[in-house]
């Protein structure tokens, strides 16, 4: 697929123009990693284990919200703040960093089959989870949410966390980031607060429309956003994170499909103002 690098930001030389596009997706598993590993394989601890249905089947669901420093910890966030979040329209302005392992089929006390995920997030953050039942709540609530998005669920909040019980299942390891930078670099990155981020309207195409996916494409409208360097992207295999900053944006997606971070490429049009991502499809 080619592209135009003349959609980059016009302030930019060409030499500058190439660098920038020969560095456009963070998260790479191929040659980058093997010279600065950006993942690492951790054993997490148990937590605790919330009980579900999925939606309409009613079939049972497990959490195993588990624990670990290697995932980082959400920005501080006091009980006051957590209310008013909860109370705002768009509370996924604040993001818990986590990570989402696969299901694994499991059998439970009634020797019912019955699917079982993952979760992991910052054991200091877990353990302030387990002295609020507020935090606790709403970290089982941005587990669901996120399970939801990853793999097309939908799942009760009918939920019960299980007293005697901290993991279904055998604990297994997973493979998580261990370095985020940006993607689309900026020339003087600033710390800003999420809180008042809108989420950007955008559309995801397959190409081509028919038989199998060969490309995700990603288009991002961002009135309001003249340049690339206010950009910040992180493209997992299956998931897609984008702000703007200073607290412009932000867009935190799953996607059904599993891309190719290597050969992944963004260019930003600020005629436009619309960021394109197109990522080749390894499997759907």
């Amino acid at each position: 697929m080619t592209t135009d690098s003349s959609l980059l930001s016009s302030e930019l030389e060409l030499q500058q123009q190439e660098e920038l596009y020969q560095q456009l997706l963070l998260e790479t598993m191929g040659k980058t990693q093997t010279e600065n590993p950006e993942s690492k394989v951790i054993r997490p601890q148990p937590g605790i284990c919330v009980k579900t249905v999925s939606e309409p089947s009613k079939q049972k669901v497990f959490l195993n919200i588990c624990q670990s420093n290697s995932v980082p910890p959400p920005p501080e966030l006091s009980k006051e703040e957590l209310v008013d979040l909860l109370q705002s329209e768009d509370p996924s302005g604040y993001r818990v960093p986590m990570s989402l392992g696969e299901p694994h089929a499991e059998i439970d006390n009634s020797s019912q089959g019955c699917t079982a995920y993952d979760v992991v997030i910052n054991q200091e953050f877990f353990q302030r989870c387990q002295k609020d039942p507020l935090f606790q709540q709403f970290v089982i609530l941005v587990s669901i949410e996120g399970l939801e998005n990853k793999y097309n669920l939908e799942l009760s909040r009918d939920w019960k966390v299980l007293k005697n019980r901290k993991f279904l299942g055998s604990v297994n390891d997973q493979n998580i980031r261990t370095k985020s930078r940006p993607v689309i670099q900026e020339l003087e990155p600033q710390r800003s607060s999420t809180a008042s981020s809108k989420r950007p309207e955008f559309t995801l195409l397959v190409e081509p429309s028919a038989g199998d996916p060969e490309y995700l494409i990603a288009e991002i409208k961002l009135p309001g956003v003249s340049s690339s360097r206010s950009l910040v992207l992180d493209v997992g295999e299956d998931r897609l994170v984008l702000s703007a900053r200073p607290s412009l944006f932000l867009l935190d997606i799953f996607h059904p499909y599993l891309v190719d971070q290597d050969n992944s490429v963004a260019q930003y049009n600020s005629s436009a103002q619309i960021l394109t991502v197109t990522m080749p499809v390894v499997s759907s």
